[in-house]
């Protein structure tokens, strides 16, 4: 009877180590494609993930060349792209509350950054995102006890980005400057998913504002252009208002 039983034990956990291999040599292509899919889906645009690294044992993974196209009533262009990101988890984490993340490295990040009188293309891509979700009511990760996740990022970095601010001739070239925070989160003993999305949303766009601001101020960006920019948009709200008013 006992060596029946670890015959039937050696079946199964041939079975299962045959399953974890075969799921593990196709986890890149799983990825891929799941982003391929579901991503268009939740930001009504364009999506397209050109490959997958990942490491289930490790924790580990890397995304590379994730584009992301622009809303409806934009340009046929793409509102950002990210060269490579980078994660590693603490893979015995994910069972417990905090998730902790080791790293996560944004590297060669591209944005378009267009506008109108009162939106831009990025705001109507966070709307897509969040009518898809609900208003982000109820869609963060929960635990067992129902509360949401939190999550620990010990080093997050963002390396190597430029943003590209309107389109045609008066489009401005921006460099960004880099971003390094440590320790997210370990104070509050952790924070939910809207609160770290929250947190290195605004490093990323401060690193807009900054690195727009560095170019004035170097002379990349020239006085007529700035004027040039200033104009047609006090062209633009003229014309609104004579259209409003017949």
């Amino acid at each position: 009877m006992m060596k029946i039983l670890l015959v039937i034990g050696g079946i199964f956990l041939a079975l299962v180590v045959g399953a974890y291999l075969v799921l593990a040599h196709n986890l890149d292509a799983i990825v891929v494609n799941g982003v391929n899919t579901y991503g268009p889906k939740l930001t009504q645009t364009k999506v397209e993930l050109a490959s997958a690294n990942l490491s289930p044992l490790s924790g580990s993974g890397t995304l590379t060349g994730l584009s992301v196209g622009n809303p409806k009533g934009w340009s046929e262009g793409r509102a950002f792209y990210l060269g490579k990101v980078h994660i590693d988890i603490v893979p015995r984490s994910v069972l417990g509350d905090p998730i902790v993340i080791n790293e996560i490295l944004i590297d060669q990040p591209e944005f378009n950054y267009e506008t109108k009188i009162f939106s831009s293309n990025i705001k109507d891509l966070l709307k897509n995102i969040e009518d898809f979700t609900g208003g982000g009511r109820g869609q963060e990760p929960v635990a067992k006890d129902g509360k949401p996740r939190k999550f620990i990022v010990k080093k997050f970095r963002f390396t190597h980005g430029k943003a590209t601010v309107g389109l045609g001739e008066n489009a401005l070239a921006v460099t960004l400057p880099p971003i390094s925070l440590d320790d997210l989160g370990v104070a509050e003993g952790g924070i939910t998913a809207d609160q770290m999305a929250g947190v290195l949303m605004k490093q990323v766009l401060g690193s807009v504002v900054s690195g727009t601001a560095n170019a004035i101020n170097s002379g990349d960006l020239s006085v007529d252009k700035l004027k040039e920019a200033a104009k047609k948009a006090g062209d633009s709200i003229k014309s609104l208002f004579n259209k409003e008013g017949k």
